[in-house]
């Protein structure tokens, strides 16, 4: 009985983490434009992705590249309202927080795009 409360809490748990993980991705996907054009860019990325003759790794490497987007797309959010919440007042340092979060999309983002470019070129390579 002891057990069967165990695996009983730890889906509650686990179902919870859940619920606030969703509700912070709904909550970026409602407050930042940003996340919606990089779902669009995903999309169309994975449409080509499964169009083209791509092998099981090169789709899932592209696949994965975006939803890493996705990711730092929240994460920099997170950091945003961090950053907001202590002081709305202009700071070096908070713009450069700010700054940085961004940083990070855009990296992961240019990440994605030597990803294609390795994809795009094996698949010249291959004929």
């Amino acid at each position: 009985m002891g057990e069967h409360n165990a695996v009983l809490r730890h889906w509650r748990r686990v179902r919870q983490r859940a619920i606030w993980s969703w509700d912070g991705f709904a909550h970026v996907w409602r407050t930042e434009g940003s996340l919606n054009q990089w779902i669009v860019a995903n999309a169309l990325s994975a449409l080509l992705a499964f169009v083209l003759p791509l092998t099981a790794g090169e789709r899932g490497m592209i696949l994965a590249g975006g939803i890493f987007v996705l990711a730092m797309e929240c994460l920099n959010t997170a950091v945003e309202r961090v950053v907001d919440d202590i002081s709305t007042a202009q700071r070096d340092r908070a713009r450069q927080a700010k700054d940085a979060g961004s940083a990070a999309v855009a990296v992961t983002a240019v990440g994605v795009g030597v990803a294609w470019l390795c994809v795009i070129g094996g698949m010249l390579a291959r004929g």
